[in-house]
């Protein structure tokens, strides 16, 4: 069984027009929503044996939340650049070449390149809004199988999941 874990960064800030993308900084909402969405992925005892991570610095942060939440080591998450602005075609291309020891991988990176994804691999998932989580399981052993294997279980968390 592999399961993959797509992670929406939490919301980011505009606030300072000059920053570069990268540079973006999580709003004061995105901070709460984070806090929100750790706590409950530590309830569900989520036991990541990877993150994988945008370098962008919304991302990067979602990720050091959630890592530092899940009792993951923050100096464990491996920063990878073509998470940022790719195609979805590039984030399969990510999950195929993961080692296949590892069973649990969690993926903080971007829309709509992550919602594509998502959507391609499970179509009960319509969107991804900010800071959603989308628990993908597949009946399979090896990362290669992803995208051309039946889900085995589809789970979509938000902040405002029950509000809506």
């Amino acid at each position: 069984m592999k399961t993959l874990f797509l992670v929406r960064h939490a919301k980011s800030s505009w606030d300072d027009p000059s920053l570069a993308g990268h540079e973006r900084p999580l709003a004061e909402r995105g901070w709460r929503d984070l806090a929100k969405m750790a706590r409950r992925l530590a309830r569900h005892e989520v036991l990541p044996d990877l993150i994988l991570s945008s370098p962008a610095l919304r991302a990067r942060t979602t990720a050091e939340a959630m890592a530092r939440a899940l009792g993951y080591r923050r100096g464990d998450i491996r920063l990878e650049e073509q998470l940022y602005a790719c195609p979805a075609d590039d984030l399969l291309a990510v999950i195929h070449g993961l080692d296949d020891g590892c069973k649990r991988v969690m993926l903080v990176g971007h829309n709509p390149e992550l919602a594509e994804l998502a959507r391609r691999l499970a179509e009960e998932i319509a969107r991804l809004p900010t800071c959603a989580v989308a628990e993908l399981r597949f009946d399979t052993d090896t990362w290669l199988d992803v995208g051309h294997w039946k889900l085995a279980k589809v789970r979509l968390d938000y902040p405002k999941k029950g509000r809506e």
